[in-house]
């Protein structure tokens, strides 16, 4: 009887311990109590600095902004921040965590479908690998969303998707999928490094005359669906249903302007085809890269839509100054352009914040900077009423660090998503602490 009363407690408790991790994960990520952040440096991006201010936390929420002396709710955990920086979680605008693990490892690797060029009904949310290692990585250094894109080596490889970077399952991290759709026009997109057979498109002008058959097609599909759907009912049991195309259909919603496109080139040729492009067919688009676009930035700015640069870590053309892309998001700030920040990497996203410092070192304002990794990716990808500064009734994507969060001498020191802590670990601070005794 004894033995089973062991065995009897012991399955119990597996049992509780089971049910805990398979219905309880979701608990996991929400804020218990409320947390009130004291003493430290506000940036709140949407109305200024706030010396030795207070923020509070509560459901996940922000329900407080302001000075010393801000109330405090009695059953608040406080947090002194004396000294401290605080600021709200980052934003990078392109990156590829949890589509790649280990660049070597093809089994590791979703970036891309290599099958064809034109992809649009591949979508980045059936792939993304929430339990990559890359995601602790990158959010120890204050980053907390990001949009996460398929590779740029078709030319419309697929759609982003907006990711929170806490959770307990793709489900959890996922906010928003198909948020935008990549074009690219780089260059690299062609099909002429086979030696084998030749293989479409080998040129530009291959790429634009595929993409424009493409979006031509979509717009006849998008046609014979909305001739079907505003006939009668009896009309309808008359005529057949158009036969379902996935690939046309999911540039339909691109074609009504209902999401922006991310429209990828990086010389003035490729800037100019690929506006021409989306012009032709009335696309909502965000510019992406335009590195060595210098000479055609008073077009660009002309086109009143934001700009993506990054990384900027990047060499300069035989005919460029050697800081013609550290200088790119001040330059077209100065124009007037709307810039967001981005990494265009998976390994490398972590540093977001020092490719806005590298921005401030050559020109941008440092107002600017921030923004570009905060309120301007979140106004972009429609995020604006829950993310991208310190605003009461917005996430509680909190970071605190202690120095300038822009500068590669500060650490951060707390990251709050959704109002909850997150622990300060990842693979590699786990082995340094394993092999530092």
């Amino acid at each position: 009887m004894k033995k089973q009363s062991a065995i009897s407690i012991q399955c119990s408790v597996i049992k509780v311990v089971f049910f805990l991790l398979m219905f309880g994960g979701f608990a996991f990520g929400q804020q218990t109590a409320p947390i009130a952040l004291k003493g430290g440096k506000l940036l709140t991006i949407t109305h200024g600095t706030i010396e030795n201010g207070v923020i509070v936390m509560e459901n996940g929420r922000i329900t407080a902004v302001g000075p010393a002396s801000t109330a405090i709710p009695r059953n608040a955990k406080v947090v002194d921040a004396t000294g401290m920086t605080i600021y709200p979680g980052l934003i990078d605008s392109e990156t590829h965590l949890g589509l790649t693990e280990i660049s070597a490892d093809k089994m590791t690797n979703d970036l891309i479908e290599l099958s064809d060029e034109i992809m649009p009904h591949m979508h980045v949310y059936e792939a993304f690998h929430a339990e990559t290692e890359l995601i602790p990585v990158t959010r120890i250094n204050g980053i907390t969303n990001a949009i996460v894109a398929p590779s740029n080596t078709d030319t419309l490889p697929g759609q982003d998707i907006f990711i929170q970077l806490d959770g307990t399952s793709a489900r959890d991290m996922i906010v928003a999928k198909d948020v935008a759709m990549p074009l690219n026009f780089t260059g690299e997109q062609r099909r002429n490094d086979s030696f084998d057979k030749a293989k479409f498109p080998q040129t530009r002008m291959g790429m634009a005359a595929q993409l424009r058959q493409t979006f031509v097609d979509a717009q006849d599909y998008m046609k014979k669906w909305d001739d079907y759907n505003n006939n009668s009912a009896a009309d309808k049991e008359k005529a057949s249903a158009p036969k379902r195309d996935l690939k046309l259909e999911a540039l339909v919603p691109y074609l009504k302007g209902e999401r922006p496109v991310v429209l990828a080139a990086d010389t003035p040729g490729d800037v100019d085809t690929a506006v021409s492009l989306a012009k032709e067919f009335n696309l909502k688009f965000v510019l992406n890269h335009v590195r060595h676009s210098q000479k055609v930035l008073d077009y660009i700015a002309t086109l009143q839509v934001p700009v993506i640069v990054g990384p900027i870590y990047e060499q300069p053309k035989e005919n460029e100054r050697y800081d013609a892309v550290f200088s790119l998001p001040a330059e077209l700030h100065r124009r007037g352009v709307k810039v967001l920040l981005a990494s265009d990497d998976s390994h490398q996203a972590r540093n977001l914040p020092y490719q806005a410092g590298y921005a401030v070192a050559f020109g941008l304002p440092y107002d600017e900077a921030l923004k570009s990794i905060t309120l301007y990716p979140a106004q972009v990808w429609g995020m604006e009423k829950q993310l991208g500064s310190l605003d009461v009734g917005k996430t509680a994507n909190v970071v605190v660090a202690n120095g300038d969060p822009l500068d590669v001498k500060t650490d951060v020191k707390h990251v709050f998503i959704n109002g909850r802590e997150i622990p300060l670990e990842s693979r590699q601070t786990l082995l340094r602490d394993h092999y530092s005794k």
